[in-house]
C-alpha cells in the first residue's frame, strides 16, 4: 500500500484483533513488566498472568512505552512507502508515550506523521480511531481527519466501575483510606476521565450489579445526546453474566447502531484489576 492515510495506534486502545485486521490498524505496543520478564501488550500474555503475578508477589506489573527509536521505526515502515501515518497515543497524562511519539513525528516530518494525544485511554481512545478509520473510508484528507478527531478529543465519555479499589491503590490512584473504606462499605466508584486525567466522579454502594445498574442510568441522565455509531462495552476479564447485564441495559437505553463487547489489554487491566467495566462513546 503505497500513498495511502495509515491509521495506527497504541497498544492502549484496547481493540479486538478482528477490529485491527478489518480497519487495517497497526499497534506500537507498550510492555508489562512482571519480575524479570517483559512481555509486548497483547502478545503472550493474558489477564490471568497478571492477576496471578498481583496475587503471589503484591506488586503491580511494571509498564513501559515505546522508545523513541521504537517510534521511529514503527512510523518509518509506513512513511518510506509514501504513507502519511495519523498516531493515538494513550492520554500524555497517564504515559510517557505520547512524548516519544512526537519527537519521533519531528524527526520524520509533521507532513507525513500526525499524532494525537487521545486524553483517553482503552477504548475511550479506540473510539477515536474508529473515528479516523470512518473518515479515511469517507475520502477525507490527513489533515481533514486530524482537525476532526481533536475536535472530538473532549467529547468522548471515558468511564468505568472497578470491582475492586486494590489495583488503583497499588498504583497510587487512591488513597489508603479510600481503599479500606470501599472495602468495609462496598463502595464501587464511577472512574471518568477529563482533561486526559483519570479521576472519581460519584461513588456507588452495593454489589458490582446494582453499581453498574446505576452507573448505566447515570450515563443515560448525563448524555442525552450523543454519536450513535458506536458504543463499546469493555472489562477486565468480567463476569459473563455481569456484561451481559450491562450490554441489556445500554440497549433498552441507548440507540447505538453497533454494541462492541472488547475485553481490556495488559496495559490496562495491569492499572484497574479484575471485574471493571466500562460504557464508552462519544458524546455531542
Amino acid at each position: 500500500m503505497e500513498g495511502k492515510i495509515i491509521i495506527t495506534s497504541d497498544s492502549t486502545c484496547d481493540l479486538s484483533p478482528a477490529l485491527l485486521e478489518e480497519n487495517h490498524i497497526s499497534l506500537a505496543r507498550l510492555s508489562v513488566i512482571l519480575g524479570d520478564t517483559t512481555y509486548r501488550d497483547g502478545e503472550g500474555i493474558e489477564p490471568q498472568t497478571i492477576f496471578d503475578f498481583v496475587e503471589k508477589t503484591g506488586d503491580l506489573p511494571k509498564t513501559a512505552a515505546p522508545s523513541l527509536e521504537d517510534y521511529l521505526h514503527f512510523f518509518r515502515s509506513f512513511t518510506d512507502k509514501g504513507n502519511t501515518v495519523i498516531h493515538f497515543n494513550i492520554s500524555s497524562k497517564a504515559s510517557g508515550s505520547h512524548g516519544f511519539a512526537v519527537a519521533a513525528q519531528k524527526e520524520i516530518g509533521e507532513d507525513k506523521v500526525y499524532v494525537v494525544d487521545s486524553y483517553a485511554l482503552s477504548t475511550g481512545q479506540g473510539l477515536l480511531v474508529m473515528k479516523a478509520c470512518d473518515l479515511v473510508k469517507e475520502g477525507k484528507s490527513a489533515k481533514e481527519i486530524y482537525d476532526a478527531v481533536m475536535s472530538l478529543r473532549d467529547k468522548v465519555n471515558t468511564s468505568f466501575i472497578p470491582d475492586t479499589l486494590l489495583y488503583l491503590f497499588k498504583g497510587g490512584r487512591c488513597s489508603r483510606l479510600s481503599f479500606f473504606g470501599a472495602k468495609v462499605l462496598n463502595i464501587h466508584p464511577y472512574i471518568d476521565m477529563k482533561d486526559g486525567e483519570l479521576y472519581p466522579k460519584k461513588k456507588y454502594i452495593g454489589n458490582m450489579s446494582r453499581c453498574l445498574k446505576n452507573y448505566v442510568k447515570d450515563l443515560v441522565a448525563e448524555y442525552p445526546s450523543y454519536d450513535d455509531t458506536r458504543c463499546f462495552i469493555t472489562h477486565s476479564s468480567a463476569e459473563p453474566e455481569l456484561v451481559e447485564s450491562v450490554r441489556k441495559m445500554v440497549e433498552e437505553n441507548f440507540r447505538f447502531k453497533e454494541i462492541i463487547e472488547t475485553v481490556a489489554g495488559s496495559i490496562i487491566t495491569s492499572h484497574c484489576g479484575k471485574n471493571t467495566i466500562g460504557v464508552l462513546f462519544i458524546t455531542k
